[in-house]
């Protein structure tokens, strides 16, 4: 019964984007003019044939996103090659990310690997797709003007790329949003809010004609989801981001982000600024400090990040040692773990600064307020000297803030008395 019901739903949405114009075959072509993508992804299993999606009655033909049409008309698009005379003509370098490759071709095609089985070939703007693409290649029309953004960390790389306009979608409301301008855009009604990764709001996402979604990796704990977008004609983008392990890796990203926007230029003109404010920092010697970063749980536990986590090479980067260095990691894919407080008080006493992670449960407002989670952390050193700090709630947010944090980390460790003002993503308890 809820699966007839949910196919009622989604014919009906079906046509209101015929309605509006939406053919609900965006990324996906059946015939050399419009070559079909098959998406399949071994890691959801639920691959879809988009041959079998029969077209919409008076739904318009795809619009061609190239060249200039007469007023009304569709601009045609160039005469389709075909995938197997096309040749590689240069790849992007990346220093630090090793998640994702991009490989250009001839007239400015472009073939985005991640995690080296998702491909997405981008499709400039006026060039038709290729016939004969390989099975398991996601096709992604450029330009891009109605993105679902789900995963919150591409957000700030959008925004560097002066690029949240071309977010019509959210999978995060307004209170959920630590960066101002996706919380702007919600609020004024230039981004609307379409559900979460598990649950979205399939009707309101045909509606706005998406033709791009952006998954975490949690999509694939709902994989009928993914499948479901696909069938509906949504290109479904998966970014691992968060599986880099180095941070300035994770900043990298904007590349990526480049490549759909056709920004390349301005991408890399961001990623060497940010390089160039880190490079005075990250060749100088160890500090010799320790550094313990961490929070407490409702249930008393401490979470701490793992040795060889992103964060605690930030903290590595910056001139610090990360504590605690724990040999006994628990054998799972998570970057962080928990520890009793005793453990926790055996392991990081004598660290030379803590830092709290206010993203669980809120910012601190005093040293008081840490001190209440647990009695023992009044005996650290840190605490003793007057070296405890808390960082902000939008730091996870901020992908292009990592450099800064590091710069912010450095600062804490380098000067006797820094200036919280002249701090982005940490200040001091008192």
């Amino acid at each position: 019964m809820k699966c007839k019901i949910f196919t009622i739903i989604i014919a009906a949405a079906l046509s209101a984007a015929a309605a509006s114009g939406c053919s609900g075959q965006a990324g996906k072509n059946a015939d050399p003019e419009r070559p079909v993508s098959e998406q399949e992804s071994g890691l959801a299993g639920t691959g879809s044939d988009a041959s079998a999606i029969a077209p919409i009655p008076g739904a318009a033909e795809p619009q061609s996103s190239g060249g200039t049409a007469a007023p009304g008309k569709v601009a045609a698009p160039s005469t389709p090659q075909n995938w197997s005379d096309m040749r590689i003509d240069h790849s992007m370098e990346l220093l630090y990310a090793d998640q994702f490759s991009v490989d250009y071709y001839d007239n400015g095609f472009a073939m985005i690997t991640i995690a080296d089985d998702n491909r997405y070939l981008v499709v400039p703007e006026g060039e038709a797709v290729p016939g004969g693409l390989p099975d398991g290649v996601t096709v992604i029309r450029r330009p891009l003007n109605n993105i679902y953004l789900v995963a919150t960390s591409a957000m700030d790389l959008f925004c560097s790329l002066d690029a949240v306009d071309r977010i019509t979608l959210s999978g995060t409301d307004a209170s959920g949003w630590y960066i101002r301008e996706a919380r702007q855009a919600i609020e004024s009604g230039a981004m609307s809010y379409a559900g979460k990764y598990n649950a979205p709001d399939y009707e309101l996402i045909l509606s706005k004609s998406c033709d791009l979604a952006v998954e975490s990796t949690m999509i694939y704990h709902s994989p009928e989801v993914k499948e479901q977008l696909e069938t509906l004609g949504i290109p479904v983008l998966v970014e691992r981001s968060s599986y880099e392990s180095h941070p300035l890796g994770r900043m990298e990203w904007l590349k990526l982000y480049a490549v759909l926007l056709g920004r390349e230029e301005m991408a890399g003109e961001l990623f060497d600024r940010q390089m160039s404010a880190l490079n005075a920092v990250m060749g100088q010697e160890p500090t010799g400090k320790t550094v313990a970063f961490f929070y407490v749980s409702s249930n008393g536990y401490v979470n701490v990040r793992k040795p060889g986590d992103y964060v605690a090479q930030m903290i590595e980067l910056a001139g610090g040692t990360y504590a605690p260095q724990n040999s006994a990691e628990p054998e799972n894919a998570l970057s962080t773990m928990n520890m009793q407080m005793e453990a926790f008080y055996a392991a990081a006493r004598d660290a030379d600064y803590i830092i709290y992670n206010s993203t669980i449960d809120g910012e601190l407002k005093s040293l008081d307020a840490l001190l209440a989670k647990s009695s023992l952390l009044a005996d650290f050193k840190a605490v003793k000297e007057g070296h405890v700090w808390c960082t902000e709630k939008n730091l996870f947010q901020e992908s292009m803030g990592l450099g800064t944090m590091i710069l912010d980390i450095h600062r804490m460790l380098t000067e006797e008395d820094p200036d919280p003002s002249e701090m982005t993503y940490i200040y001091p308890l008192r």
